[in-house]
C-alpha cells in the first residue's frame, strides 16, 4: 500500500460508561484462516477486507455456506489472458473485478471501476477468493479513466502513481472512502460511535512535489556480492523504483513527482554513479533531498553564513536553484549525504533535520494541514473554561513540526520522542524559531508519560506514530495519562482505526473513555494509492 491519507483525530476526554462497550470484531472464518498467513502468501489484510466486502455484496444466495466450506471455484490457469470488468478500487490503489461466477476476485493494477481490461492471470489464491493479475490493456475505458491525465512514462510498470488516469477531485473522493472503510473494517466501532468522514484535503500540487526521493539498485546475486574483474565490460544496471507486482527495478531517468530540484539531482546522481559502478559491489539506495535556504535581499553576505549552518560541504549534488521572492531569495539545492543538514520552511517556521531522517515529504501541503491542526487543537469556549487547555504535549514529535506550530497556542509545549537524533534536531529548530515556551526530552517508550510537567486535564497531547501505530503499552499508558484532549495523526488509517477504538472503549478501571469529535483525510500524496488522516 503506499503512503497513506493524514486524517487527524481529535478526541475529547468523558468518564467511562457503566454500560460495556458496543462494538464488534469483523471476523469471519475466511479471516481467521487468512490472519496466520504472511503477505508473501498473498494475505493483506486491508485488500481482503475489501475482497470479502466485493463478494459479500455480490453473492446470490445471501444464506449460503460459509466460504470456507464451499467448492473451490474453477480458475484458469496461470499466465492465462482473460478479459476482466473492474467492479470497483481497492483501498491499496488496484482495481478488483469479478469473475463470471461472482464468487472470485481478479486483483487489476492500473485499472478504475468500468474499466473493460485485458489481464494476464499470475497468482491464484483461491482459499482468499482471488487473483493476482498483470494488467495488459484497457478494451473500454470506464467513466473514471481518462489517459490524458497520465504524466508518466512509467505508468503501468512502476509500482507508484497508480491514479494518474483519474481526475484529482475523484482521487479525493476515493481517499475518502479509504478513511470511511478503514473505520468501518478496522476499528470494530458500532456506526453510532463515527462521526461522518470529512473531505479530504486537497495537495496544492499533484506533481513536482516530493521534497525525497530514494532510487536504488542491485548488483551480484542474493547471496554474495558483484566481483569486477578487469575484463569484464562496465554494465550499469537499472537505476529507479519496483516494478509494480514482480521483483527487480525500473530503470527511471525522471521521476515527474520530485520537486524541481530533486529531479535534477536524480540526473546527476544516475551520471555519478555510472560513471563509479564499478566501486559498488552490492548496488546502493540514492538519497535525494531538497533542501531550502532563504537569503534576505537587503543583507545576502549575512544569509551567506546563515546558508552555511545547515549544508555540509560537499553534502549537495552541486545543483542549485534560486526563486526570488519579495523580501529573499530562495536557494535550492538537492542533498545526498543522509548525515548532512537539510532545511525547508513551513510558512516562516524553520525546520533543520539530518537528511536521512523523517521529515513530511510534501512541503506544499503542509501550511494548510498545520493551520488545519492549530484551528482544531483547542476547542470553542476553552477560554471560559474553569481549567482551559494551556499545556501541549506531543508524543512522537520528531524534529518538532507540530510542536513548534502549535507552540504559540500554549502556555508551555514539550515534545518527547525515543529518538535521540530526533530531539537534537528538535532543539535546534526551537533555537532557530526563538520559542522559549518550547522545550524536547528523549524519553523511554516504557515510561513515555512519567515525568511530563503538566495536569492532564490541562493538556492537548498530539501522536503521529509510525505506520504500525501505538503500541498496546502506550495506550495503556496514554489511557493511564488522561489527557484532555488527543489529536491523533497518522500515515497509515487502518492501524489508526484500530488504536482510535482503543481510546474510545476506553478503561473503565482508570473512568476515562475518549469520543471522536471529527475525522479528515489530507491528501499528502497525490496520484499514489492512499494519504494521512486525522481524527479528533
Amino acid at each position: 500500500m503506499n503512503a497513506p491519507v493524514p486524517t487527524p483525530v481529535m478526541e475529547k476526554q468523558r468518564n467511562a460508561p457503566n454500560k460495556p462497550f458496543h462494538g464488534k470484531r469483523h471476523k469471519n472464518k475466511k479471516a481467521r484462516l487468512a490472519a496466520d498467513r504472511t503477505k508473501s502468501d498473498g494475505f493483506d489484510e486491508v485488500l481482503q477486507a475489501d475482497i470479502d466486502q466485493l463478494l459479500k455484496r455480490n453473492r446470490a444466495d445471501q444464506d449460503r455456506a460459509d466460504d470456507a466450506n464451499e467448492s473451490a471455484p474453477s480458475l484458469p490457469e496461470a499466465f492465462t489472458e482473460l478479459d476482466v470488468i473492474i467492479s470497483e478500487l481497492s483501498s491499496t490503489g488496484d482495481g478488483l473485478g469479478l469473475s463470471e461466477t461472482g464468487d472470485h476476485v481478479y486483483v487489476v493494477p492500473f485499472t478504475v471501476p468500468g474499466d473493460k481490461a485485458r489481464i494476464k492471470v499470475v497468482r491464484h489464491f483461491p482459499e482468499l477468493s482471488y487473483s493476482m493479475t498483470d494488467f495488459i490493456k484497457v478494451l473500454e475505458p470506464g467513466p473514471l479513466r481518462d489517459d490524458s491525465r497520465i504524466k508518466c512514462g512509467y505508468f503501468a510498470q512502476c509500482s507508484g502513481c497508480q491514479l494518474q488516469m483519474m481526475s484529482y477531485e475523484e482521487q479525493l473522493a476515493h481517499k475518502k472512502r479509504i478513511v470511511e472503510k478503514a473505520y468501518a473494517n478496522f476499528s470494530g466501532l458500532i456506526p453510532e460511535l463515527i462521526p461522518a468522514i470529512g473531505e479530504t484535503f486537497p495537495s496544492p500540487m499533484q506533481f513536482g512535489y516530493r521534497t525525497k526521493l530514494t532510487p536504488h539498485f542491485t548488483l551480484g546475486g542474493a547471496r554474495k556480492p558483484k566481483v569486477w574483474s578487469p575484463e569484464e565490460p562496465t554494465v550499469v544496471p537499472p537505476i529507479g523504483f519496483s516494478y509494480k507486482g514482480r521483483r527487480g527495478e525500473m530503470d527511471i531517468e525522471d521521476c515527474p513527482l520530485g520537486t524541481d530540484i530533486v529531479r535534477r539531482g536524480l540526473k546527476s546522481e544516475r551520471k555519478r554513479v555510472a560513471e563509479n559502478i564499478r566501486s559498488y559491489s552490492r548496488g546502493a539506495t540514492i538519497l535525494l533531498r531538497e533542501s531550502t535556504t532563504r537569503v534576505p535581499k537587503e543583507d545576502s553576505a549575512e544569509a551567506g553564513k546563515n546558508t552555511n549552518e545547515f549544508l555540509t560541504p560537499g553534502s549537495d549534488t552541486g545543483d542549485l536553484i534560486q526563486i526570488e521572492h519579495e523580501k529573499y531569495t530562495e536557494e535550492k539545492r538537492c542533498i545526498k549525504d543522509q548525515n548532512a543538514k537539510t532545511v525547508e520552511y513551513v510558512d516562516d517556521y524553520i525546520f533543520s533535520n539530518k537528511a536521512g531522517a523523517f521529515f513530511q515529504n510534501n512541503n506544499s501541503i503542509l501550511s494548510g494541514f498545520t493551520e488545519f491542526i492549530r484551528s482544531q487543537a483547542i476547542p470553542a469556549g476553552n477560554d471560559q473554561d474553569a481549567k482551559p487547555i494551556k499545556y501541549l504535549l506531543d508524543a512522537y514529535s520528531g524534529s518538532g513540526l507540530f510542536t513548534i506550530t502549535l507552540s504559540p497556542l500554549f502556555k508551555s509545549s514539550l515534545g518527547v520522542d525515543v529518538a535521540g537524533d530526533s530531539i537534537v534536531s528538535a532543539r535546534e529548530n526551537v533555537r532557530a524559531n526563538n520559542l522559549p515556551n518550547t522545550g524536547f526530552a528523549a524519553a523511554d517508550a516504557a515510561v513515555l508519560f512519567e515525568d511530563v510537567p503538566y495536569p492532564p486535564d490541562q493538556t492537548l497531547l498530539v501522536i503521529d506514530p509510525p505506520r504500525k501505530g501505538c503500541s498496546e503499552d502506550f495506550l495503556r499508558q496514554l489511557l493511564s495519562f488522561k489527557p484532555r484532549r488527543v489529536v491523533y495523526v497518522s500515515c497509515n488509517v487502518h492501524t489508526q482505526a484500530r488504536d482510535v477504538a482503543v481510546m474510545v472503549q476506553g478503561d473503565e478501571k482508570k473512568n476515562v473513555r475518549y469520543e471522536i469529535e471529527s475525522i479528515r483525510g489530507f491528501d499528502f500524496f497525490p496520484r499514489q494509492g492512499m494519504s494521512r488522516v486525522w481524527p479528533s
